[in-house]
């Protein structure tokens, strides 16, 4: 349903979805409350609810029906108009968000998005479920929708958890770089978006939370507050996971750079060790015409003693050096 409306009056629920025809008589009633959410409204749906009932700004209106890649908050006196994002967040599609735009006055919330939106709905469904629960401003409807929407971030700080998890495992078992590369680029692209998503709605929720506008109860200003902490724990929680994330990298670099040298350093033992038999070889493999020894009786026992005890004796080097 495009345009969908709960009334209050006196705090307590007295209507569901009346005509939007009757949403501006409505709107003049004393003591009356409403939440008018339009997902994906029709043109004329939007002049009428935007234009005509509420007489927002135009310039209002047209950033509200054109999409806004960054979050805002502007004070007309009589409304406060927010633009913030929600987050949604799958293996394949990674991060991805839907903008909220959103109208708060003294007696009346406006949402608006072009897309179906997860917290919105579930807000809507709270309050129809518990139609006997009274809601004493419009200001506790904004942050019950902000309130959700710090909840949605939830599943994607779950599963990148679960990445991360997998990539250390997976460092730790040294599997070849050509594999893992590709996925340490991609969670660090993932934590860094996940960052720069959080960060301006933090700092929009913190402006509300100074309290300084008259729409904003104060009562309503420590809920708002802790809004801000959950979202800066967010942030903090991606920026020490991007960093964990440069730290097992670099473990894993060192692993990999010790077995290599490791394994020079055995090759490195070998060769040491053939020495005296090449030494030796290369000695009696001169074909020189007068090689005395070379008749000898002892000629290849002596030949046999030096290699031998060549060989032992640089191995006995290498073992008090500690080079094997």
């Amino acid at each position: 349903m495009p345009i969908t409306t709960l009334v209050y009056r006196e705090s307590r629920f007295v209507a569901h979805n009346p005509p939007p025809e009757s949403l501006a008589t409505l709107r003049t009633e004393p003591g009356v409350m409403l939440w008018v959410d339009l997902s994906a409204p029709t043109e004329e749906e939007i002049k009428l609810v935007l234009e005509t009932t509420f007489q927002f700004h135009p310039l209002a209106i047209e950033d509200c029906v054109a999409d806004s890649p960054f979050p805002k908050l502007e004070d007309f006196d009589t409304y406060l108009y927010l633009v913030m994002h929600a987050v949604d967040y799958t293996k394949t599609a990674h991060f991805t968000t839907t903008e909220l735009d959103l109208f708060l006055g003294k007696t009346f919330i406006v949402t608006f998005h072009r897309q179906p939106l997860k917290p919105v709905q579930a807000a809507l469904e709270r309050y129809l479920k518990s139609p006997g629960t009274p809601v004493r401003g419009p200001d506790r409807f904004a942050h019950g929708i902000l309130d959700l929407m710090v909840e949605a971030y939830k599943p994607a700080l779950d599963e990148l958890q679960h990445e991360l998890d997998a990539l250390e495992a997976d460092l730790l078992r040294t599997l070849p770089a050509d594999q893992l590369f590709p996925r340490i680029l991609a969670l660090r692209k993932e934590l860094s978006s996940l960052r720069q998503i959080v960060r301006p709605q933090r700092e929009i929720v913190a402006e509300l939370a100074q309290g300084k506008t008259k729409l904003i109860r104060s009562l309503m200003v420590p809920y708002l507050r802790d809004l801000v902490d959950d979202l800066l724990r967010i942030e903090t929680q991606a920026g020490a996971w991007a960093d964990q994330v440069i730290l097992s990298f670099r473990v894993y670099l060192n692993k990999t750079s010790h077995e290599a040298n490791e394994g020079i350093r055995l090759l490195t033992a070998i060769t040491a060790l053939t020495i005296p038999v090449l030494l030796v070889g290369a000695w009696y493999g001169m074909n020189y015409e007068h090689m005395p020894e070379l008749p000898s009786v002892f000629g290849y026992p002596l030949a046999a003693f030096l290699t031998l005890g060549g060989t032992i004796a640089m191995l006995w080097v290498m073992k008090k050096k500690k080079w094997l």
